[in-house]
């Protein structure tokens, strides 16, 4: 899997302060899309173990309290993008376990694949759809088309 951006530092992609991914490969192709450099699988950087590590790192510092991980792209839930995600939310859980992880698709929940219905545990909230420009609205909250769904997948303490 290869990323585009990581911010360790973000107050915009979920609520309070947290950890951002955007991950590279997106077949959606959304009109409008805000990050259609993310599209194509192969660009940006690869995503290794020093990046995951960094993630954790950051997750679990005591000095700048993060609420959770955000997870974008591109698309996570790009097939391609599977193991490395899963690999990914498995040691979130395991070693920063009261961080809640946020995770955007151009999926809907109803279209997932057996495999990518195998991360759903791994994560609390999924915004899932694919941008629709006709039906954009600024004024939504972590979404930004009024077709995209807030699903609270695990209760959040």
């Amino acid at each position: 899997m290869n990323y585009h951006k990581y911010f360790p530092v973000d107050v915009i992609n979920g609520p309070g302060t947290r950890a951002t991914l955007f991950v590279s490969g997106c077949e959606h192709q959304c009109r409008g899309c805000y990050n259609q450099s993310t599209w194509d699988p192969r660009s940006g950087h690869l995503f290794d173990k020093q990046m995951e590590d960094q993630i954790i790192k950051d997750l679990t510092d005591s000095r700048i309290k993060r609420r959770g991980l955000s997870l974008s792209g591109g698309d996570p839930l790009f097939p391609a993008n599977l193991g490395a995600i899963k690999q990914l939310l498995q040691r979130v859980r395991e070693e920063a376990p009261s961080k809640d992880v946020w995770l955007w698709t151009g999926y809907t929940l109803a279209e997932l694949t057996s495999e990518q219905q195998a991360l759903l545990p791994l994560i609390d909230v999924l915004v899932d759809g694919k941008f629709e420009q006709s039906l954009a609205d600024p004024s939504l909250s972590f979404r930004g088309s009024s077709n995209q769904v807030i699903h609270q997948l695990h209760p959040q303490g």
